[in-house]
């Protein structure tokens, strides 16, 4: 670290508060309220693990660790993944009836991803779904 001689008690207050706005700024992303976005997703997954995919309608958090994904069951054989990143501002949402709310602003998702009220956002990040009935699992992929 190195220290100025010929500053004055003035600069070097002023010079240290406008650093700090510069990081708190910076930390904060400015006024920019665009969308976060997930991580990237390369998981399997065991259907059998996930009682509420026994049915079509039914929506299980498939994951504990990294990006939040939720798995919806279409019908018989046709699954679709989501990711639970609010796109407003990356809070995680919550599964909630037969969709998604954000417990942070509100906002909420039907089972589709789409948002459907609360705070006005985009819809939830979609990722690539294929199957393996034969060995009853799906593999999760952004």
């Amino acid at each position: 670290m190195s220290t100025c001689s010929s500053c004055s008690r003035r600069d070097f207050v002023a010079t240290g508060a406008m650093a700090a706005v510069g990081a708190f700024l910076a930390a904060c992303g400015g006024e920019d309220d665009s969308p976060t976005s997930p991580g990237a997703v390369n998981l399997s997954v065991t259907l059998a693990n996930f009682p509420a995919l026994a049915t079509v309608g039914g929506i299980a958090r498939v994951t504990t660790s990294g990006t939040p994904v939720a798995v919806v069951r279409v019908d018989a054989g046709t699954y679709r993944a989501f990711s639970m990143v609010c796109p407003h501002q990356g809070t995680t949402v919550n599964i909630s009836g037969a969709g998604f709310r954000c417990p942070n602003h509100g906002a909420t998702f039907n089972a589709n991803g789409a948002w459907t009220g609360g705070e006005r956002t985009s819809g939830l990040s979609e990722f690539r779904v294929s199957s393996n009935t034969s060995a009853g699992t799906i593999t999760i992929t952004s």
